[in-house]
């Protein structure tokens, strides 16, 4: 299977991977990751462009021309070498195999959640594990309750800055 990819206007890419799809190509998308959004006190999920303005494009033979992309009102260009015929290569091209393999669709990053127990990744606290007990979405940090010195403590860390364990890692 060979892979491209299209820069094209922003707001057209959903667009123009269905009508790529209609002109014959085996599979064309647009990229979407999963986001989190806070909408009057609430969370929800909402499908983003992963990388807007790019329509990543997959058949089973070699595009050869540009006639499959002729008279797609906002294809910009192809991306890649002329002297690949512009199939994707290397990193790129297993980048995008790892899209096809999603569907084209990124799940949001898992983040911790409340009462799971976590190793916290700072130097500083020495990779001592702790309990969430609070986490904060907006700041995108989370309350961990841990022993220092024996002592019952707490910090707000950086979500990034902590690691889920799981139960058979303890």
């Amino acid at each position: 299977m060979y892979a491209y990819c299209l820069f094209c206007r922003t707001q057209r890419c959903t667009r123009i991977a269905q009508l790529l799809e209609i002109k014959g190509v085996d599979r064309a998308f647009s990229p979407k990751i999963l986001s989190k959004q806070r909408k009057q006190g609430k969370n929800y999920d909402r499908e983003r462009d992963l990388l807007p303005g790019y329509v990543f494009i997959f058949n089973e033979e070699r595009l050869i021309d540009y006639e499959t992309f002729a008279g797609i009102d906002g294809v910009i260009r192809r991306v890649g070498r002329t002297e690949t015929g512009y199939e994707l290569e290397g990193a790129d091209r297993d980048f995008a195999f790892g899209l096809l393999n999603k569907d084209g669709k990124v799940g949001a990053l898992k983040m911790v959640k409340v009462g799971e127990t976590v190793r916290l990744e700072d130097s500083l606290f020495d990779g001592s594990e702790g309990v969430v007990t609070k986490i904060d979405y907006r700041k995108e940090r989370a309350r961990v309750d841990f022993k220092f010195e024996g002592n019952d403590c707490h910090a707000w860390i950086a979500v990034d800055g902590i690691t889920p364990i799981k139960p058979e890692q303890r």
